[in-house]
């Protein structure tokens, strides 16, 4: 009997240690995959992801090389670090990364992938990025909406130099973040925040819709807690999504009603018209093979928003912030726009192709502060690298993480 009892310890201690080395072999050196470090059960790498991902992105591909996997949570992911490698994923392989990795907040704030941003690669994406590219940012649409945003500008010289004279300081990024709000509303539904509540209702929720998009949620990584709201993004999200589709509501009933007097006049052909007008076009157009809902037209216009407010605020105060710390480039710049321009008018956005010193600064100052820290890709379709890497890429380890803030592609400057 005790020959028999030590003969089966004997044989769980192997199955065990054959299962520990199994998982540990697989870890280091699995086949067709890049490296990666050793994992924690549940946690996967998340606990080497902080205080900030991007950089601790970086710091790992300087010991495991430009493609890395790591796992987030129970979620496999492929890190490319090097500007070759992510050339290849996004040029070579861009049909077989074309979708993004849904989270809980992406799935509530694009309402169920009905935006640009996160809607699935096939007939709806294609149409809704042939109607930002043809009509919202098409060259004639954008000309017709000059005078919007000379106007918005202006306005924010003016409130600056005013405060200026009086000696009261100015919050730059909160003016710079009211510039591009503006902007935005005037563009896309003929609606500027006049007043400082009304700025500040409209500022708030796309502060919040940020916030909440960038929070760590525990249902996005540990497939467990997927269908828990342990931390409440889940109650965060309907709150402040129940509060956008109140404020559309009521805009695009004002529209509607707006675009009826206009029809009932007969001068609807000669007026003007922003980009809601022309999805609320779309929406009633019939003979459409792709029909626009409400809840579409939402989605579309909430990426808009969230495009073109945070980060267009943020890239300008990053700009100025380099030039006061850069003072003789900021001279050189000036000196461009004294000679191009002149002293006697504001620069217009047709000026912009004669001032290449302030083209470069721009893109200089994109390089050095890209707009976000990390892009991620769902894998689609098996991705086979190109012949020598031997690595193919399959359905099971489907994301593709690109620390785009550390992806210099001059590694010497």
């Amino acid at each position: 009997m005790a020959d028999f009892l030590g003969w089966v310890l004997a044989f769980f201690i192997l199955l065990i240690s054959t299962v520990i080395l199994r998982v540990i072999l697989k870890n280091r050196t699995s086949s067709g995959l890049p490296p990666g470090p050793l994992r924690l059960p549940v946690l996967g790498h998340l606990h080497l992801l902080a205080p900030i991902p991007h950089q601790a992105l970086h710091k790992l591909s300087i010991r495991y090389g430009p493609l890395m996997r790591i796992f987030l949570g129970s979620n496999p992911c492929v890190v490319v670090s090097s500007p070759d490698m992510a050339k290849e994923f996004l040029k070579t392989h861009e049909a077989s990364l074309s979708d993004r990795p849904q989270t809980v907040a992406s799935v509530h704030l694009s309402y169920d992938s009905q935006d640009l941003m996160f809607a699935p690669y096939g007939p709806y994406w294609k149409f809704v990025k042939k109607l930002f590219m043809s009509e919202l940012l098409g060259g004639q649409t954008l000309d017709l909406l000059q005078s919007v945003r000379r106007y918005e500008i202006q306005s924010m010289i003016n409130v600056m130099f005013k405060k200026s004279l009086v000696g009261e300081a100015v919050n730059v990024g909160g003016e710079l973040i009211r510039l591009t709000n503006n902007v935005i509303s005037s563009m896309v539904m003929r609606k500027r925040s006049e007043s400082e509540e009304e700025a500040g209702e409209v500022r708030k929720l796309i502060k919040e819709i940020f916030e909440i998009s960038g929070i760590f949620n525990l249902s996005d990584f540990i497939w467990f807690c997927k269908n828990l709201d342990l931390q409440g993004v889940k109650k965060r999200l309907l709150d402040v999504r129940g509060r956008y589709d109140q404020m559309m509501e009521r805009i695009i009933e004002e529209h509607r009603h707006l675009r009826m007097k206009k029809t009932e006049a007969g001068n609807e052909a000669d007026a003007p018209k922003d980009f809601l007008d022309i999805l609320l076009d779309m929406c009633e157009d019939e003979s459409l093979e792709i029909r626009l809902s409400i809840d579409k037209i939402k989605a579309i216009v909430l990426d808009m928003f969230t495009a073109g407010t945070d980060t267009s605020a943020s890239v300008i105060e990053w700009a100025l912030a380099e030039l006061i710390n850069h003072p003789i480039i900021m001279e050189k710049a000036r000196r461009e726009i004294d000679t191009v321009v002149g002293k006697s008018r504001l620069v217009e956005e047709s000026d912009i192709v004669n001032l290449p010193y302030l083209q470069a600064i721009v893109k200089e100052t994109l390089r050095l502060h890209p707009t976000v820290g990390d892009e991620a890709y769902t894998s689609i379709t098996p991705v086979n690298m190109e012949e020598g890497k031997a690595i193919t890429l399959s359905r099971a380890h489907p994301l593709i993480c690109i620390p785009v803030a550390r992806l210099n592609p001059f590694p010497s400057i």
